[in-house]
């Protein structure tokens, strides 16, 4: 499979012209059909609702672009819970699931209605001293071992630090019961970008038959499940993507093997997906602004980890399109750098690309999810700006580029703007 960026080489030498590079630019129409689909998938089900995660692209012009599609936002902070309230996602439109949280966001997420998913037993006796129990609640769930599909462990839930054994959970349904809630929802999540089709049937299979038990056992009203994320998508163009269409019909027939026939045919199913919704419709658009020819060939961008921190800590692929040089061959190996004084500031090594002449703009790709939002101000450096390609063809800034004003605001040392002064 071939990626193929949403942009070309021309419109990105026209978008630079006001805005200089490096910047993050997203797909408004990749989005809008993206979610589109995604709702289609689990059409079946009248109770649906995708809580887009607000930590993969905390912007609240994508947060309110996907508001208008019906999706809410799954928030895990103060600052999460108050960007959905600017944007006017309330109530239970905010599905609001944290860990070692805060008194404050606790009382931030009660006030506003959201629906608030407890990761530990603890948290109950905790939030009794903070806010009275609303009459829908939810609790994460951790089964523990391995989680495996077809003898292949996907990811290993034992060492996670969220949720609650399966002993606790039916206690803690016993406590929430007890202090008035009457709707109970369950929440799990067992692997991170699975690229497979059968990852979300299999996690539904696990909480349908965990939430007919707990229902028989403390006969509480179980209102529904959330599936979390883990739907992720192919970094690498050698990877078929998952359809988001067998996938619902996966969760489809699970559900009706278990939940229908258990009499709870009433659960409303959530999703909560951030990489799967947003990562392949932004990218980040740098220039190539030096080469180097030593026991390597280096070519390095106006962009760096800190703009785009996944490859550096991860190892994490990203595929890089030179815009303009699509259907040249890719005959030439780089390691594609940025600026930052660490070795690890790159974004791709021993990468056969075209032959990338200075002044080529760089495409990388899947930077729409846990891209921006992971960036950071190691040596001074000063995060982009944030772009939305609107469906009319026209851009729109959605965040203004970081100035050495801002990266100083948070000081407050006399003379520090003194001798030289900058212009900012």
């Amino acid at each position: 499979m071939k990626k193929v960026p949403f942009v070309t080489k021309e419109q990105v030498e026209e978008i630079a012209k006001t805005y200089p590079t490096p910047f993050y630019l997203y797909d408004e129409k990749g989005i809008r059909e993206n979610v589109r689909q995604l709702q289609q998938a689990f059409s079946w089900n009248k109770g649906y609702k995708e809580y887009f995660a607000v930590k993969a692209t905390p912007n609240p012009f994508i947060m309110k672009l996907l508001k208008e599609e019906g999706v809410g936002a799954d928030c895990s902070s103060y600052t999460e819970l108050q960007m959905s309230e600017a944007v006017g996602i309330t109530g239970h439109d905010i599905m609001f699931s944290s860990n070692v949280t805060p008194a404050k966001d606790f009382e931030k997420a009660a006030k506003l209605g959201a629906i608030i998913n407890f990761d530990d037993i603890t948290h109950i006796d905790f939030f009794a001293g903070i806010a009275k129990f609303p009459e829908t609640m939810c609790c994460r769930y951790n089964p523990g071992g391995d989680f495996a599909i077809h003898n292949q462990i996907m990811d290993s839930p034992e060492d996670a630090k969220y949720g609650m054994t399966r002993a606790q959970l039916t206690e803690a349904f016993l406590k929430l019961k007890a202090k008035g809630v009457k709707h109970f929802g369950l929440h799990a999540f067992l692997a991170s970008n699975t690229v497979t089709n059968k990852y979300y049937p299999k996690l539904a299979r696990i909480l349908f038959e965990t939430a007919v038990e707990l229902q028989k056992e403390t006969g509480v009203h179980i209102a529904f499940i959330n599936l979390s994320g883990g739907v992720g998508i192919p970094y690498t163009p050698d990877k078929e993507p998952n359809d988001i269409l067998k996938i619902g019909e996966g969760v489809r027939e699970a559900y009706e093997d278990i939940l229908v026939k258990a009499g709870m045919d009433d659960v409303a199913i959530f999703t909560e997906l951030g990489r799967y919704v947003l990562a392949p419709y932004g990218v980040l658009v740098t220039k190539a602004i030096h080469e180097k020819h030593i026991y390597k060939e280096y070519i390095g961008c106006d962009a760096c980890a800190a703009n785009l921190m996944r490859p550096a800590i991860y190892g994490a692929y990203h595929h890089i399109t030179v815009l303009g040089k699509e259907n040249e061959p890719c005959d030439h190996m780089y390691d594609v750098t940025g600026g930052l004084c660490e070795n690890n500031d790159k974004f791709a090594i021993d990468r056969m690309l075209p032959k990338i002449d200075m002044g080529d703009y760089l495409v990388i790709h899947d930077a729409g999810a846990h891209g921006f939002s992971m960036g950071y101000n190691y040596n001074g450096k000063l995060r982009s700006a944030e772009l939305l390609l609107k469906e009319d063809g026209t851009v729109q800034m959605i965040r203004r580029a970081e100035t050495p004003k801002d990266y100083f605001a948070t000081f407050d040392f006399t003379g520090l703007f003194d001798e030289p002064k900058y212009q900012v």
